[in-house]
């Protein structure tokens, strides 16, 4: 008979939770007695502490236990909570989770709110446990971070063995059971990701961690990508760069205000221009009379001149300049003004040409050459055009496929070079300002437009050689001559 064998849990030892300062943050002392934090060329007023806290402050360089100073018992104590509080505010701590502060790190907590403090609410052993469907890992730099566009703090994960076990948080899992798995990072780990809600707690037995469990109804219409777009490309919830802060100014030069020309047969189209502008519309009544046309009339197709009209009003070059750098330093970006409006003058966007139907113009797919107000034929195989024209009439609920299909796509780097943050979501704010431009100038020459919601971003790279992450589609819009009944609205 066998001795009973009881299985004993795996020990870990308890995990020390301390502020530290971030690594671009730096103290000073006022000549005044106060004592202030450097970083990055600017400096933040903390206010005026005794001797002995400015001793102890330094202390934060390689971490402070929020234990040694959160009973504020002591004058000293009281002072370093107040300070530790104030520096949070200006978003220049970082918060260390290690079994001790000489010890590796084991997590690193990175605020991405001002008011951000970490909260460790209590679990017990029959909570079950789950990754929120909006957490992710990357890798950034050399390092490994798990985030959330929910959360209000980056999670710099510095062992591999705690990464793994998280991972497997895919799946709903009880404390009890982690806590005997191998790289178990402590409770108090779990603890501060749910603070976060990086993880959730499942409310019931049977709860599969689905769309419901995870918040309210307003969280459940959220789709990963869109949250995660949302909150990265806006302020308030991430503590990245944002704006024009021209991240890559030192490393690659600007990238030029037009596109290189392609080398296809040209057609040059101000010949086809016309100087009469008294039938022209009050603006007015154009925007009264916008719609979408979706069925053309492919008897009366557009016409060539028509089509040059069309450009030269809504996206040809008007003037270009060359201008020093906001941000200084004897370097220069040229720019150029065309009839919409574009995020910084950037004008990121380039128009291609899928032709169906043109009276004047072979079929084919070419580029709009905006600076010389040209078209340009491309190589494309006759397939890819079909299958370009064909999933926008599909898109339009159309059987027939439209005239003329313009693809708008971004230079993604024009607007990147400058932008931080902010870049993808300026693009898409020119989409909507020249996609209005389209329908309005559509509108004053009694022509039909739709704008088309989707485009494949990897049938356009086949179409152009070009990698979908150099230049890709951004938006679409249908333009032709409407056929009667759309005309008759």
């Amino acid at each position: 008979m066998h001795a009973s064998r009881r299985k004993i849990g795996r020990r870990v030892a308890p995990s020390v939770l301390s502020a530290r300062l971030a690594g671009h943050v730096a103290f000073e002392v006022q000549p005044n007695g106060e004592l202030a934090a450097s970083f990055y060329g600017h400096s933040a007023a903390l206010g005026k502490f005794s001797d002995a806290a400015i001793r102890r402050a330094q202390e934060l360089r390689v971490g402070l236990p929020l234990s040694a100073f959160a009973s504020g018992a002591q004058a000293t104590n009281k002072e370093i909570a107040l300070l530790v509080r104030r520096l949070a505010s200006h978003g220049l701590l970082e918060f260390r989770l290690g079994p001790s502060l000489r010890g590796p790190d084991q997590v690193i907590i990175e605020p991405q709110v001002p008011d951000y403090w970490p909260r460790t609410p209590r679990l017990d052993n029959k909570d079950a446990l789950v990754l929120s469907r909006f957490a992710y890992m990357r890798r950034r730099g050399s390092e490994l971070v798990l985030e959330s566009p929910r959360s209000a703090a980056l999670f710099r994960i510095c062992d591999a063995n705690i990464a793994a076990s998280l991972a497997a948080l895919a799946a709903p899992q009880p404390l009890k059971k982690l806590r005997r798995q191998s790289g178990f990072g402590g409770v108090a780990l779990l603890a501060l990701l749910v603070d976060c809600q990086i993880l959730f707690k499942l409310d019931a037995a049977h709860d599969s961690g689905f769309r419901p469990t995870e918040g309210n109804d307003g969280l459940v219409l959220w789709d990963f990508h869109d949250l995660l777009f949302h909150t990265r490309s806006t302020e308030g919830r991430h503590a990245n760069p944002l704006g024009g802060v021209y991240p890559y100014a030192t490393t690659i030069s600007p990238p030029p205000a037009m596109r290189r020309c392609w080398s296809g047969s040209r057609i040059e189209l101000a010949k086809f221009l016309a100087t009469d502008t008294e039938s022209e519309l009050p603006i007015g009544k154009i925007l009264g009379e916008r719609h979408s046309v979706r069925r053309f009339d492919d008897r009366r197709p557009i016409t060539l001149a028509e089509l040059s009209r069309f450009l030269d009003g809504t996206a040809r070059v008007q003037s270009e300049w060359t201008a020093p750098l906001d941000a200084g330093g004897g370097s220069s970006i040229t720019y150029t003004a065309r009839p919409y409006p574009s995020g910084g003058s950037s004008h990121a966007l380039e128009l291609y040409l899928a032709v169906d139907k043109c009276e004047g113009l072979p079929r084919g797919f070419y580029h709009y050459d905006a600076g010389e107000h040209a078209l340009v034929q491309m190589d494309a195989g006759a397939s890819e055009l079909d299958a370009l024209l064909k999933s926008a009439a599909f898109a339009m609920g159309e059987s027939r496929v439209p005239q003329i299909l313009i693809t708008i796509a971004a230079r993604f780097g024009r607007v990147s070079w400058k932008y931080s943050s902010i870049a993808y979501s300026l693009i898409l704010k020119d989409v909507g300002v020249l996609t209005q431009t389209f329908y309005l100038m559509a509108t004053a020459m009694g022509l039909g437009g739709c704008a088309i919601g989707t485009s494949n971003i990897d049938l356009f790279a086949r179409m152009t050689g070009i990698e979908f992450y150099i230049e890709g589609p951004v938006g679409q819009f249908a333009i032709g001559r409407g056929a009667p009944s759309e005309a008759a609205r």
